[in-house]
């Protein structure tokens, strides 16, 4: 049982390479980065000026999801253009982060110990998230140093 988990191991850091280097093969033209984020910011004009037709927290989360999205969308562009791992792990991060802005904006339409625990689960969302990259990070930087 203990031979199984370096085989799991070693797949997983083959299998990552393989994706990053896809990415790294495929690099993006100056036109291309330019017309991507003209896309990002058109779409996210778009999303913002349906959240005018609400009212009150529902424009609030509708303003942040749209804010959100933009924000995640830039960081995966970000990665596409460059295919760094450092790049992937920081959009994850985004996303992470934003996946939270949203779940508590959300929370908002609640009041007293449930608006409390809605905000306690969503950290705690996060937080795993985080700890999720925390720990691949480590892994590959532990891989990198072997290799």
């Amino acid at each position: 049982m203990t031979t199984f988990r370096p085989l799991k191991t070693s797949l997983m850091v083959a299998c990552l390479m393989a994706f990053s280097s896809s990415f790294a093969a495929d690099a993006m033209s100056k036109d291309d980065v330019k017309a991507a984020k003209d896309q990002i910011k058109t779409a996210y004009k778009a999303d913002k000026e349906a959240c005018d037709k609400l009212k009150d927290n529902a424009k609030d989360v509708c303003e942040k999801e749209a804010k959100a999205k933009e924000k995640v969308a830039l960081a995966d562009l970000e990665f596409k253009r460059t295919g760094k791992d450092s790049d992937r792990i920081k959009a994850a991060e985004v996303k992470a982060e934003q996946d939270y802005a949203v779940a508590k904006e959300k929370c908002d339409d609640k009041s007293g110990a449930d608006k409390g625990a809605c905000q306690k689960e969503a950290k705690a969302v996060e937080a795993k998230a985080k700890a999720d990259l925390k720990a691949e990070k480590k892994a590959e930087k532990k891989v990198a140093n072997k290799g």
